[in-house]
């Protein structure tokens, strides 16, 4: 995929649904609650815990593992606390950096309070939120992105964008903790969502925490082979609940008028004063359809008929070597336009691309050209068969991993021919929503002994040829 890919999108959105404001229904689709309606009692799912048996997330098997970091993601201030209070507590005394994000600030909680507007009630739960994290972990950062109340599921890509961001590149250091994006609440939702994609991109391990659910759900609604239990001793179940209690503005009124009432009474509360936390870890990939998104949305997202484009293929073409290959291999072909240049050089090509939207624009476009095939494939997982004269990786390499890069580069090395060549051309430019640059992803090829045998370095874009080592 030669591309710019400066306008790309920056994450996967999943389908709007429930109301718009506040804490007090559930999803239009989903469960239907209120937060003032007696709900499932604490006791019952004190004997569904009870009668299902849950490995242990143990932080001392997970510093083993090589994590040591714990980014914490809420829809709004008290959910870090009320769902995995007890793990930020944890991590913070186990020395984790800890870090704990808040997508809004909690203003349409009590939407028609008389003593607080949505702004005071905004920068009061703010405090309690920095307050809460204090109490739990001392050395936690806390971020409160400041997104509207009620409206996340419409904000899906900024969010996957800012948790991407909050990881950086320590994704396989991170144990990265979300709400679960079956919560019953479309704020929840929309941030568990977004948190699975941006644990994808960023090689994070993630877990989610309900909130909800144990107000309206049961035993059954409970995916039990993906429950962990966060095992917590005296001194974090008392942090925890000095944390709950530092939400004020949540656990008690917030004044004796009508429209101020209490949102989190007694027996809403019981269920988070356990000696367990359930989390759950699905080994089910997050679908994260951007790229597929941006295909869909226009016929040509990256205008490669435009100068830039034109500009770039064409040097791109003059850095190669040889006037003529044999076997090709073009991993992230979208559109099909370099597969054009390509196609007039060697003598046959295989196109690959992860959108099927890209992929039929470029049948499309290399109709009739009989020595060239154009697949769907998700690369490194499906990497194809054979031996290639050049391998062309462009503009597609920061949309991986760091993990799935790491495999592309051994993969790419390993189908090469002894004497065949590696393209790699890319923006180098930031990307929002992704943690990779193009100089990292040429970085990880260039650090396996390749022999150099042309280089570019554009103001957008850099430009390696390589060859086997001599």
């Amino acid at each position: 995929m030669v591309t710019d890919p400066a306008s790309a999108p920056v994450a996967a959105t999943g389908p709007a649904t429930g109301p718009a404001t506040g804490p007090a229904t559930g999803p239009a689709t989903g469960p239907h609650f209120r937060h003032d309606e007696e709900g499932t009692p604490a006791a019952a799912w004190s004997r569904a815990l009870a009668d299902h048996a849950m490995p242990d997330l143990d932080l001392a098997d997970l510093d083993t593992a090589g994590l040591g970091r714990l980014v914490v993601v809420g829809a709004h201030p008290d959910d870090e606390t009320l769902g995995a209070g007890g793990l930020v507590h944890l991590a913070g005394r186990v020395g984790w950096d800890v870090l704990v994000v808040s997508a809004t600030a909690g203003e349409g909680s009590h939407p028609v309070s008389p003593t607080h507007d949505p702004g005071a009630l905004a920068t009061r739960r703010r405090g309690e939120l920095e307050q809460a994290a204090a109490l739990l972990a001392p050395r936690a950062e806390v971020v409160c992105l400041g997104h509207p109340d009620g409206g996340l599921a419409d904000l899906e890509e900024a969010l996957v964008a800012a948790i991407v961001d909050a990881v950086g590149d320590a994704g396989e250091r991170t144990l990265l903790a979300a709400p679960w994006r079956h919560d019953g609440h479309p704020d929840h939702e929309a941030v568990g969502r977004a948190a699975a994609v941006a644990a994808r991109r960023t090689d994070a391990r993630l877990v989610e925490y309900p909130v909800w659910m144990w107000h309206w759900g049961a035993a059954q609604d409970v995916p039990w082979p993906d429950a962990r239990g966060v095992r917590l001793d005296a001194g974090a179940r008392e942090a925890k609940r000095a944390a709950v209690a530092a939400h004020a503005s949540q656990v008690a009124p917030l004044s004796d008028q009508p429209g101020d009432e209490v949102l989190l009474g007694p027996s809403l509360l019981a269920h988070f004063d356990r000696d367990v936390e359930l989390v759950l870890e699905s080994a089910a990939p997050a679908g994260d359809d951007a790229l597929d998104r941006v295909h869909r949305d226009r016929d040509d997202p990256w205008d490669v008929d435009g100068w830039y484009e034109r500009r770039k293929r064409a040097i791109t073409l003059a850095s190669l070597p040889r006037e003529r290959y044999g076997h090709v291999l073009e991993v992230g072909c979208s559109v099909g336009a370099l597969a054009v240049d390509l196609a007039a050089r060697c003598d046959d090509l295989l196109a690959l691309d992860s959108s099927e939207a890209a992929v039929e624009a470029a049948r499309t476009r290399l109709a009739g050209a009989d020595h060239v095939v154009v697949r769907r494939a998700e690369v490194p997982a499906q990497w194809p068969e054979g031996r290639f004269d050049l391998v062309s990786v462009s503009e597609v390499g920061y949309f991986l991993s760091p993990r799935a890069l790491g495999e592309l580069v051994s993969r790419a090395w390993e189908s090469l021919a002894p004497e065949g060549h590696l393209l790699l051309c890319h923006w180098r430019h930031d990307l929002v929503g992704w943690p990779l640059d193009g100089p990292a992803v040429h970085d990880a090829f260039l650090v396996n002994g390749a022999q150099l045998l042309a280089e570019h370095h554009d103001p957008d874009f850099v430009l390696h040829v390589l060859g086997r080592a001599s």
